[in-house]
């Protein structure tokens, strides 16, 4: 059975401001979970490898627990953008009145 190599980006670009510094922290936790070779451009990371850790569903909770680490659940969530794109999306919050 042969591996074939995987290749998702994520776009983090709704990462503002204070959210923007975690960027580059962002790219070094998907190196360590996933083991594979990552790239970032701009406001996307790429990254590249084979095997079950670079399963979308795998990469999407690894992002979820990223945001959680980082006290960020209640700002942004995780969303399934094109095939091998995932994206971090800024939540709507409700309008206070």
């Amino acid at each position: 059975m042969s591996t074939k190599t995987v290749e998702m980006e994520v776009d983090a670009s709704e990462l503002k401001g204070e959210e923007a510094k975690l960027f580059e922290k962002l790219a070094d936790f998907l190196k360590e979970k996933t083991g594979g070779e990552v790239t970032t451009n701009a406001k996307a990371i790429t990254i590249k490898g084979q095997g079950a850790a670079l399963a979308k569903k795998y990469i999407r909770v690894t992002l979820k627990k990223f945001l959680h680490k980082h006290e960020l659940t209640e700002q942004f969530k995780v969303i399934a953008d094109e095939e091998n794109t995932l994206k971090i999306k800024e939540r709507k919050l409700p309008e206070e009145e």
